[in-house]
């Protein structure tokens, strides 16, 4: 069922891509010029996309409709053809109609909205969860359940770049996780509100001091997703960026072996950023 899900969206969204000049296989990052989303790697992503494009529908049908209506009104009844005004005050078949037709299309968009909305919101089944808390201006990730593996996530400066590496999207500690499993987020933040945001996974949610909030995804493929903190959040709120590594579990379990001695000894995260981000907030202030 979930491979004819993903058939079907691939069906539809790459003669739109093509169209627009995009490769089908988009990447799991931002492009410049980039016209459509990043391509779904989660099942809450296809379903995002889905939703978004049954929207785009209704909305470009409205559109039409609307314009070619306006378009007819202008000529059919144009003072030219109508010297003599008609003094019709009201239709009450039209008004019936142009009641209830907007209220069936909002049903329509209604349904698969809060189905959306449930299936994004958590999984009972998670295979593993991961704590995710926000700071001025870092990311901290704690596998609790997993091992106890916790450790921060600055932004690497741009002078530190490698060659190959996205401005101001690279981190030194990337979030790992397995292909394939259910991954139970509960995102909180240690100071002001943030928002933990990769939308090739469809993920988005709110990190707000004193809250714990639910979330999930599952990376169907291996490869790196991008995100952003995308609530604004203070001077540096453009230097928190998400790496998302996804690999096949047997790596992963690899990985996490390494990461309890990497992180063992590390001390608590320091509240102060990278580099680059102090710079800029010590100019500032």
């Amino acid at each position: 069922m979930h491979d004819f899900k993903r058939i079907r969206s691939a069906a539809i969204f790459t003669p739109v891509m093509m169209l627009a000049g995009l490769s089908p296989a988009a990447a799991d990052a931002p492009k410049p010029w980039q016209m459509g989303m990043q391509d779904a790697a989660s099942p809450v992503a296809v379903a995002v996309h889905q939703l978004d494009t049954l929207v785009l529908i209704i909305i470009t049908a409205i559109t039409v409709f609307v314009a070619g209506l306006l378009l007819w009104v202008a000529y059919r009844y144009s003072a030219k053809r109508n010297p003599v005004p008609s003094r019709t005050s009201h239709h009450t078949m039209l008004e019936v109609a142009w009641t209830l037709i907007p209220v069936l299309i909002l049903v329509v968009i209604a349904i698969p909205s809060f189905r959306l909305v449930y299936f994004e919101d958590r999984t009972r089944e998670a295979d593993m969860t991961i704590k995710v808390v926000g700071h001025q201006w870092y990311w901290q990730y704690d596998y609790s359940d997993a091992a106890k593996v916790e450790f921060a996530s600055r932004m690497i400066a741009e002078e530190d770049l490698k060659p190959g590496q996205k401005r101001l999207l690279e981190v030194d500690n990337q979030l790992v996780v397995p292909v394939g499993k259910n991954i139970r987020v509960l995102t909180t933040s240690a100071d002001v509100i943030h928002s933990f945001f990769i939308p090739s996974l469809g993920v988005q949610r709110y990190a707000i001091p004193g809250r714990t909030i639910e979330t999930w995804f599952r990376v169907d493929r291996p490869g790196v997703y991008y995100g952003e903190c995308n609530q604004i959040c203070g001077v540096n709120h453009s230097a928190m960026p998400i790496t998302v590594r996804a690999m096949p579990d047997p790596e992963f379990k690899a990985w996490l072996e390494t990461a309890k001695t990497t992180f063992a000894a590390a001390a608590e995260p320091s509240p102060l950023p990278n580099a680059a981000p102090v710079a800029v907030a010590e100019n500032l202030r």
